[in-house]
């Protein structure tokens, strides 16, 4: 690891620190702004669809990254799986930010536009043969670039949009989750994944500042998508399915949850004119609501707010993240 390549890091935050604030601006002026569902009275007063100055961030800087790897290293290696891994995440961004237009209150994308869009932003990887097409010693052949990566770039994609809906979650969690696919990355010898992770990384960082409680702004699908997709690529890329797995159980439990009211039951907490949180429905739909439950019977006050939440589960994924550091690497 060359010091030189945390320019592209910096690139990644800066982009994303000076565009995050314009992008508010102009969302307040055009209309696309967003109710805060876990507030008192929904008030509707936050940017939506802020993702797109973390995709711009994290484009620039892995462009960056591209351009130092040509000019200054004088190396061509990997650059076909760098433009692949970029044009599916951009692909897969205009996916979730057409989906913020239509409104995920009006249903947004029909799920089968959804899957057939997702299914899409996987061809830049199908087409180049990403990735091994072994997983836990079962030689897949040409299943592995036909059905593996497609299912495992839209079911990512879609599932990381599930464990979503308050102030700073996605993005914590996008710090969180990245972070050790680069530390993966680079314990495994894949450096140059290592650099793609932390470029998203620092752009997350950077427009975590404006989406922490009380949030500005909003990542918007664009966001989630984005973030989905790439903890998917780079584990195909890198051959770490099964950590990215492990470390995706958050999700999965998530998943399980939300399946028990059909996909229909919403994220949100139900909020108290003091700002406080409770359980929307006499039954759990998801993490969310989980820790609500645990946390109203730990705290001395039994008031839960909005940060309690998102702390609760980012500590949960962190100790995932752990155990699965230490069982895979």
């Amino acid at each position: 690891m060359e010091p030189l390549l945390v320019l592209s890091l910096l690139v990644s935050f800066l982009i994303t620190l000076f565009f995050t604030p314009v992008w508010i601006k102009k969302a307040h002026q055009t209309g696309l702004i967003w109710e805060d569902m876990n507030k008192p009275d929904h008030p509707k007063n936050v940017a939506g669809s802020g993702g797109i100055s973390v995709l711009l961030g994290f484009s620039l800087g892995v462009l960056f990254y591209i351009a130092l790897k040509v000019f200054y290293f004088k190396t061509n290696g990997t650059l076909i799986e760098l433009f692949a891994l970029l044009t599916s995440v951009i692909i897969i961004s205009f996916v979730g930010f057409i989906d913020d237009l239509l409104g995920w209150h009006k249903g947004g994308l029909s799920k089968a536009s959804r899957i057939i869009l997702l299914f899409c932003a996987a061809v830049p990887l199908m087409v180049i043969n990403a990735g091994q097409s072994h997983i836990l010693g079962i030689e897949f052949g040409l299943l592995y670039p036909l059905i593996i990566i497609p299912l495992g770039i839209v079911g990512v994609s879609a599932t990381y949009n599930f464990l979503a809906g308050y102030n700073g979650l996605e993005a914590g969690q996008g710090i969180i989750i990245l972070s050790a696919m680069g530390f993966a990355t680079w314990k495994t010898g894949n450096p140059w994944l290592t650099v793609v992770c932390l470029c998203m990384v620092a752009a997350l960082t950077a427009f975590y500042f404006f989406n922490k409680y009380p949030a500005k702004v909003f990542p918007g699908d664009i966001l989630t998508y984005a973030i989905g997709s790439l903890i998917a690529i780079v584990s195909i890329l890198g051959d770490l399915e099964t950590i990215a797995a492990f470390f995706f159980i958050p999700y999965i439990l998530e998943v399980v949850l939300k399946a028990r009211g059909k996909l229909k039951k919403q994220s949100f907490g139900k909020p108290n004119d003091d700002g406080s949180l409770e359980i929307p429905y006499e039954k759990i739909y998801g993490l969310e609501h989980l820790a609500i439950y645990l946390l109203q019977r730990v705290k001395p006050s039994k008031k839960v707010h909005e940060k309690d939440v998102v702390y609760t589960i980012n500590f949960f994924q962190i100790v995932i993240i752990i155990i699965g550091i230490l069982i895979f690497l």
